[in-house]
C-alpha cells in the first residue's frame, strides 16, 4: 500500500487514491479526507433545497450548511477513512474517531437548535441524518444503505429535503421533485466515481493497445480511463456548486 499524508511519500497525481488527494503532510491528509469537491457538491443540494422555499433565512441556511458539513464533510468521511483506509492516509485512528464524534455531535446540536426556530417537523431529519452517516459508512443493516441508490438518496435527495424543511417548516412538491433530480445526479456521480476509485486504488497495472479503424495504434492505460471520468466529475462538482451559489445570491440579495 502506498501512503498519502502523515509523513508519506509525495506521489504522482495519477497514483494518488483520488484526483483531489493532496501529497504529503498530515494537514494535507485532513484536506483529502474532507473530499472537498464532493463535500461542496452535496452541500450545494442543501442550498438548492433552501432556495425553493417561499422565504429564505440566511441564518437558517448557514446553520443547515454547517450541520451538513459536520455530518457529511467531517463525520461521514472520517468514518469512511477509519473503516478500511480507502484514502490510504496515516492519520491516527483515535483522531479520526474524535472527528466522527465531534462532527455528529455538532450536527445534532445545530439540528436541536433549529427545532426551536422551525418546529418539531425538523426532528425526523435530525434522527435520520446521523443514522444515514453511520449506517452507510459502517455498512449496517446488511449493507442495504451502502448501495448506489442508498448513496444517491442519502447524499443527494436528503440534503435537498432538509434544506427546504429548515426554511419552510413543511414539504411541498417542488422540493420533492428537486430531491429526485439530486438523486439522479448523485447516481451519475456514483457511476463515474466507482470505476475511478477502482483504477486508482485497486488496479496494480493496466496496459495494452487499441488499434483504430484507420490503422493507428493507441496505448490503453490508466490515464486513458481516468481522464474523461475525472474531468466529468470535476465539471459536475463545479456546475452544481455554482448553480447553488447563483440561487443563494438570487434569493438573498
Amino acid at each position: 500500500m502506498v501512503e498519502v499524508g502523515g509523513g508519506s511519500a509525495r506521489l504522482p497525481a495519477a497514483h494518488r487514491p483520488a484526483f483531489y488527494a493532496a501529497a504529503g503532510g498530515s494537514w494535507r491528509a485532513w484536506w483529502t479526507v474532507l473530499h472537498p469537491p464532493y463535500t461542496a457538491w452535496h452541500l450545494a443540494y442543501v442550498v438548492i433545497g433552501a432556495s425553493l422555499a417561499p422565504e429564505v433565512d440566511a441564518g437558517r441556511l448557514i446553520a443547515t450548511l454547517l450541520a451538513f458539513f459536520l455530518a457529511v464533510g467531517v463525520a461521514a468521511h472520517a468514518l469512511d477513512e477509519l473503516h478500511g483506509r480507502p484514502l490510504q492516509t496515516t492519520l491516527p485512528a483515535p483522531a479520526l474517531a474524535v472527528a466522527v464524534v465531534l462532527g455528529l455531535v455538532g450536527a445534532v446540536g445545530l439540528g436541536i437548535a433549529g427545532v426551536l426556530q422551525v418546529g418539531w417537523v425538523l426532528v425526523p431529519f435530525i434522527v435520520v441524518g446521523p443514522l444515514l452517516v453511520v449506517a452507510y459508512d459502517a455498512e449496517l443493516f446488511g449493507g442495504v444503505i451502502h448501495t448506489d441508490l442508498g448513496f444517491a438518496a442519502s447524499w443527494g435527495g436528503f440534503p435537498v429535503l432538509t434544506g427546504y424543511v429548515a426554511q419552510a417548516g413543511t414539504l411541498r412538491l417542488a422540493p420533492v421533485l428537486a430531491a429526485a433530480g439530486a438523486i439522479a445526479l448523485s447516481a451519475a456521480q456514483r457511476s463515474l466515481s466507482t470505476p475511478a476509485r477502482t483504477v486508482r486504488r485497486s488496479v496494480y497495472r493496466m496496459g495494452g493497445t487499441m488499434t483504430m479503424r484507420d490503422g493507428r495504434v493507441r496505448s490503453f492505460d490508466e490515464q486513458l480511463v481516468l481522464q474523461p471520468i475525472e474531468r466529468a466529475l470535476r465539471a459536475s462538482a463545479w456546475a452544481v456548486t455554482l448553480l447553488a451559489a447563483a440561487l443563494a445570491v438570487a434569493r438573498l440579495t
